[in-house]
């Protein structure tokens, strides 16, 4: 089934695309003023709006300025209507697992469900305290992996918010290094031996469950080639990188979340979706546009 983003969130709360253009600033920043929401916070309520129906977190959109990146829906407000008509019978379900903020961007691990269940990461930039551009990356949800491990349980605690940045700079420099350039001799110089907790659905924990995931796709004649990274965005221990490549042959949006502990990579979640070819697209924006 196709997959549908967090817009379908936005758009269930909405009655109408003329109600969110009349959203004053003025109302906005009363609003703001009273809660003192942070943007991540903000980003978490407008997807849990979807399972709510709570009107309130209209006021998180820019009503005349919404960049979409999901290629499946419209550009702007007038994508909303669209992507209404396709509600499912019983509506839309959404658990905010994780979020984060890093800058003007917060991004979000969900849970969720849109015509069958769904894991994904959104990302969002905010610019004067309302949502303008999203981004967002889905797979279909499995069962636990080789090593018990679902797409989402583990460690949700956010630490060493003074090392955000030494853990981005380590994330950036493990995907060019190893996944991209495939420098797999100095991978141990990103993990603490075999400890390692991986919620990949096919790989089982550590790195030798890596390496013989690896070896199966081999057998199977399956490739996972990473060839760009377009965005790194972390807060203390959470790194979120984005990156572009193909796996089975076909061109591919990589999602990785990564836990750093002790300046090692400790736990990893993924989502791996396929990039519609571009007669397919209902918007000119790019999957990877930051």
């Amino acid at each position: 089934m196709k997959q549908i983003i967090i817009t379908v969130a936005i758009a269930f709360t909405i009655a109408s695309c003329n109600t969110i253009k009349e959203v004053s600033t003025k109302k906005i920043e009363k609003m703001e003023t009273k809660t003192a929401l942070l943007n991540k916070e903000k980003a978490a309520a407008l997807i849990t709006s979807l399972e709510t129906g709570d009107k309130s977190t209209i006021a998180y959109i820019n009503p005349t300025n919404y960049k979409q990146h999901n290629l499946m829906v419209a550009d702007g407000l007038e994508g909303f209507g669209e992507v209404l008509h396709h509600a499912p019978e019983g509506g839309f379900k959404a658990n905010v697992v994780r979020t984060f903020q890093d800058g003007n961007y917060t991004f979000t691990h969900t849970i969720y469900d849109f015509f069958g269940p769904k894991v994904g990461f959104d990302i969002f930039k905010f610019e004067g305290g309302q949502i303008v551009e999203h981004w967002d990356n889905f797979s279909d949800k499995t069962a636990v992996n080789p090593s018990n491990h679902s797409q989402t349980d583990g460690t949700i605690d956010l630490t060493d918010l003074d090392k955000t940045e030494a853990n981005k700079a380590l994330i950036k420099d493990f995907v060019n290094t190893i996944l991209i350039n495939g420098e797999y001799d100095k991978m141990s110089n990103y993990f603490d031996g075999d400890h390692y907790i991986q919620h990949n659905s096919m790989i089982g924990d550590g790195l030798s469950g890596f390496g013989k995931a690896v070896e199966e796709m081999a057998k199977k004649g399956i490739t996972m080639v990473f060839e760009k990274n377009h965005m790194v965005l972390g807060e203390g221990n959470f790194v979120l990188s984005v990156t572009e490549g193909k796996f089975a042959g076909k061109p591919t949006s990589f999602y990785d979340l990564f836990r750093i502990e002790n300046g090692k990579i400790a736990e990893h979640w993924d989502t791996i979706e396929t990039i519609l070819p571009k007669e397919a697209h209902k918007n000119t924006n790019g999957k990877f546009n930051f």
